[in-house]
């Protein structure tokens, strides 16, 4: 676990027994690095609402999504309602959430509320053989997405010319996403930052929340 560079204020989550009312999250990371996984694990355990970018954004189905004001509205909503949860049954009780999400569109309205970001800076391989086995898992059982009967195309995939290739995405926005994320967060002087190098050390920081 390292501090995001040229961010002063990007220093690790604190240990357990000090965090205080860790209550709303953003995990950011490389497309296949393990947002989601990882923030489902983390609100179960924080006692938290999961919120899930990617399931607002293609929940029309067929891979179409819904149109960028429309999409920033529907996480505005989630986003409240999860924060008026009071049923106490997360830590300290009271509502929270833990986002899993690169979607620019919608930072203005996470980050400003955020305590924390975790982000999963893997090495590119390390992402790109998750992101493989990830979609291949999901072509190969023809899992349905979302619920919305999304499914994968893995042949798509392979077209690394083409904007709808996963492949393609993360070799366009892997250095990019490294080179800016450390200013753009360093702009959100009440965030705590956890910047995750390696899947054991995630792992093990999630143990240990």
């Amino acid at each position: 676990m390292s501090a995001v560079p040229a961010s002063p204020h990007a220093e690790p989550l604190p240990p357990p027994h000090s965090q205080r009312r860790l209550r709303r999250v953003v995990v950011l990371g490389s497309t296949g690095a393990g947002k989601s996984t990882l923030a489902v694990a983390l609100a179960a355990r924080l006692g938290v609402t999961f919120i899930e970018l990617d399931a607002i954004y293609w929940q029309r189905g067929g891979w179409e999504p819904l149109p960028e004001d429309e999409f920033v509205r529907q996480v505005e909503a989630a986003v409240a309602a999860a924060e008026a949860e009071t049923d106490g049954g997360g830590k300290d009780g009271g509502g929270g959430w833990v986002i899993a999400g690169n979607y620019r569109a919608t930072q203005k309205v996470t980050l400003p509320r955020a305590q924390a970001v975790v982000w999963l800076d893997y090495g590119l391989w390390t992402v790109f053989w998750r992101l493989w086995w990830r979609t291949w898992g999901r072509w190969w059982t023809q899992e349905d997405l979302w619920g919305t009967g999304t499914r994968e195309n893995m042949w798509k995939h392979f077209m690394l010319w083409s904007e709808d290739s996963l492949f393609h995405w993360l070799f366009k926005t892997f250095w990019r996403r490294r080179r800016e994320l450390p200013g753009m967060l360093a702009r959100y002087k009440q965030l705590e930052v956890v910047r995750l190098t390696r899947p054991r050390q995630a792992d093990e920081w999630l143990r240990n929340v």
